[in-house]
């Protein structure tokens, strides 16, 4: 038997009002996007949350206290078959969804570790985004309903001119096959432990996919958290990538331009400084687990 975490203990009235404040906040998030997913339309930015990740809105919009939680006068019906009565109430059966995800909460923790562990890089200047078009046409981008600011000769151009050193690999895989030998590296999944670092958009935007993939083990308010992190940068990315969303109200940052790439460091720089708060979190609730796994 694995060892239990401290158990803390909600009132009714405490975590009906948490399950409620996040459940309006994703709410805000949720709508525009199934609005639009009934019209059939599609948001090159605001979807993207929804259509690259695995977790379904639904899944966003449910309310988890996290492992060691007691819910006062709670039906262990409300929160589904994770969930186990308790003498003083409800709670997650914490050692059942440990067990299902064997071992995948050292995986994460070791990567969450090692990226902080780095100094942050913020010298890409947002060219994987141009990687991912080089030398395509129009018709062949991933986001064709939307045009690039500049020709596909000039856009290619710069990315000759800048060079690729992109350490993601879920960034790199969808690099153009000419634009792969121009990368510094060559990012794998083997190698991601070895190369994340915490300066890089597409890593800090994955914080949220490693808050789901540990859900509902942790809170649901820092899966939140990473969401709506992942949200902004999503933003700049597309901001400086070589499409123009002028007509979605995105102006671009330039990254073809000294002052472009000045303004994009800036907030390539804040974000990471948003992250590392955000990765501190989710690897105390990694090291929480482990250690009451472990004892």
């Amino acid at each position: 038997m694995t060892a239990a975490l401290a158990p803390a203990a909600l009132d009714a009235a405490d975590w009906q009002a948490r399950r409620a404040a996040h459940e309006q906040r994703v709410d805000a998030w949720l709508a525009p996007h199934l609005a639009r997913r009934r019209a059939g339309g599609k948001h090159p930015v605001e979807d993207f949350l929804f259509t690259y990740y695995s977790h379904r809105p639904a899944q966003l919009r449910r309310w988890h206290p996290g492992a060691g939680v007691v819910l006062r006068d709670a039906d262990p019906a409300e929160f589904g078959p994770d969930y186990r009565a308790d003498t003083a109430g409800v709670t997650l059966d914490t050692d059942r969804v440990r067990e299902r995800r064997a071992g995948s909460v050292t995986w994460i923790r070791d990567l969450l570790a090692a990226t902080a562990g780095r100094p942050a890089h913020l010298g890409c200047f947002g060219m994987h985004e141009w990687a991912m078009v080089y030398r395509q046409t129009q018709d062949e981008v991933r986001h064709n309903a939307w045009p690039l600011r500049l020709s596909a000769e000039r856009t290619a151009a710069v990315v000759e001119e800048r060079g690729v050193r992109c350490s993601h690999f879920d960034a790199f895989r969808f690099f153009t096959p000419p634009a792969r030998p121009l990368n510094l590296l060559t990012p794998t999944r083997e190698s991601q432990h070895a190369l994340e670092q915490p300066g890089c958009l597409h890593a800090n935007m994955d914080l949220y996919k490693w808050s789901y993939k540990l859900s509902p083990l942790v809170p649901s308010e820092l899966v939140a958290d990473c969401f709506a992190l992942a949200r902004e940068i999503r933003t700049l990315d597309m901001r400086a990538s070589p499409y123009d969303l002028t007509a979605l109200g995105y102006p671009p940052v330039r990254v073809e331009t000294v002052e472009g790439r000045h303004e994009y460091v800036l907030a390539q720089r804040s974000f990471a400084d948003r992250a590392a708060l955000l990765r501190a979190r989710l690897l105390a609730e990694c090291d929480r687990l482990v250690a009451a796994s472990d004892g």
